[in-house]
Order: C-alpha cells, then structure tokens, then sequence
C-alpha cells in the first residue's frame, strides 16, 4: 500500500531529474555515434576507447584528488590519446586499425588497473567504473548538454560529410573528401560522450547506451535518417523507462537503463519484420538464398553509391 506513495516521494527528489535529463541528452549523441559505429562495423573499438579512459581516471585521482572535474579532464585525455594515438599508428605504419586499437587499449587498461590498486579503488572512483546514475550533480549535467550540442550540431553541420565516410569512404576521398578529419573528428566525439555517460553507467556499461539503440534501430530501418532518428527515440525512451523501473523496484539503476535498452533490442531481433528472427525462419526457402536488401549496407541497384540512394 505504501509502494505508491513512496515512488511519488521519490520522483519528487532534484536528483532523479538531474539523472533523466543526463540520460536524454547523452542518448541522443551517443545514439547518434552508435549509428556510425554500427555500420562501420566498430562497435569492438568503442569498448576499447571505453576502457581506454581508465587510466586517465586514475592519474587524476592520484594528482587532485575527488574532483569530478578533474576525473573528467583525465578520462577525455586519456581517450583521445588511445583514439587518435591508434589512428595515426595505422596510418603511418602497416598496422590495422582494429591491432592499432587492440595494443593501446590493453596496455592503458593495464595501466589504469594499476593506477586506480594505486589509489586504493575509493567509493568515488568506482562509481566512474560501474556507474550512478542518481549521484550525477550540476556539473555532470552541464557537461553531458555540451557533448549532446556539440555532437547534435555536427551530425547537422557535417551530415554529407558523415554519410559518405560512414557508407563509401572511398568515394568520399577521391572527390577530395577530408575523410581522415571526419573519421577523427568522430572519434573524439565518441570519447566525449563517454566520459559524459562515465559518472552516470560507467566504463562498464556506457557503451551500451551508444549500441542498444543504434542495433535496435538498424534492425528496422532502411534508410540512414530514419535509423538515426528512430535510435535516438529508443534510446531516450528506453533510457527513461530503465530509470523509471530501477527507482520502482529498487534496483540499481545504471543497470536498469541499459537492461531496458537491451531488453528492446533482443525484442527487436526476434520480432523485426524483414530482419528478424522469425522473418528470417519464416521466410521462404528460396528467398533465403536472395540477396538482402539493406540500404544501410548495398550500394543502389542502378550503380549508384549508397551514399546517393540515402541522400
């Protein structure tokens, strides 16, 4: 009888507001990244760069202390040297992209270990690792409106730019394309929107904010707007729902968001009509064996690049 009274009391608390406005700013600009990195076939890359952001953590833990700013300037440091470090590595030796990744992920996870054993793993600390989403203060806001802006207004700036590098990059160099700065340019944007999900799920589960949606959404689309847009609608709903379903049942509610999210996304893997699993074993034998029509992958069926059937 009390479970209704107690839930409105709760709703009524600053911080589980502070905690569904930072959910929906950063599930639209992650769910917008997640997009680029699904389709390019990245995902593995931005767990790196998740856990990359580890010993950014800790250095700053152990120069300044439990400052929420300072933890946040050491995780993008730390990413953008694992992002950009393993792209320049790439380019300028015969390392793939994907070992580039591989090394420097693992050798500053291992040092990120150390460093935050070094600091004797504090409560505070922990919390950028697994995440709390209702401990977010102004500050975490601010810093997730500004990765949502900034990475909103790119994706609108640059969304010709984005689309070519994303579905035929070398179309997009050969008309003198700057594909290196877009690709670039992307990856510290996922490291920023990182480090703003840090504090609310943690380098263990701010990936799935920026993949859940964007998975989901690429199971029902067939377009790039349309899987853009419909990825930010799961992730701010799913985001909303998962916070509304912790603080209802008392669990832990960076697990609850991204729980949600996922729930969705197995839903949508079964029930898609054209691309999932019951379509799939519904379909008719011989049209298994026809090639799939997904726009976000196959080039026109006039000869066209991918690029100018979505545009």
């Amino acid at each position: 009888m009390d479970a209704a009274p107690s839930f409105l009391a709760v709703l009524d608390q600053p911080a589980l507001w502070r905690a569904a406005l930072t959910c929906v700013l950063l599930g639209v600009s992650a769910s917008l990244l997640g997009c680029v990195l699904v389709v390019r076939r990245l995902a593995l890359m931005g767990d790196a760069l998740a856990h990359a952001l580890l010993p950014g953590l800790g250095i700053a833990w152990l120069t300044v202390g439990a400052s929420v700013g300072a933890l946040l300037v050491g995780g993008v440091v730390a990413g953008l040297i694992t992002a950009l470090g393993s792209a320049l590595v790439s380019r300028l030796t015969r390392l793939k992209e994907d070992v580039a990744f591989a090394a420097l992920f693992t050798t500053c996870y291992a040092a990120g270990v150390a460093l935050v054993s070094k600091a004797g793993t504090p409560v505070d600390l922990l919390h950028f690792l697994f995440g709390n989403v209702l401990a977010v203060g102004a500050g975490d806001l601010w810093f997730a409106a500004g990765a949502s802006i900034l990475t909103v207004t790119v994706f609108a700036a640059g969304f010709r730019a984005i689309l070519l590098e994303c579905f035929d990059p070398v179309f997009h160099r050969s008309v003198r394309g700057r594909g290196t700065a877009v690709h670039l340019g992307l990856l510290v944007l996922i490291v920023v929107n990182l480090v703003g999900a840090l504090h609310a799920l943690g380098v263990v589960l701010a990936l799935g904010l920026f993949l859940l949606p964007a998975a989901t959404a690429y199971l029902w689309c067939e377009r790039w707007t349309a899987m853009l847009g419909l990825s930010a609608v799961v992730a701010v709903v799913g985001s909303l729902a998962g916070l509304v379903l912790g603080v209802a049942f008392d669990l832990p509610p960076g697990p609850a968001v991204v729980g949600t999210l996922g729930l969705g996304f197995l839903l949508s893997a079964v029930l898609s009509p054209r691309h999932g699993l019951l379509a799939r074993l519904l379909r008719p034998a011989w049209h298994q064996h026809e090639q799939d029509p997904q726009a976000c992958e196959l080039p026109a069926a006039d000869g066209g690049t991918a690029v100018e059937r979505h545009g």
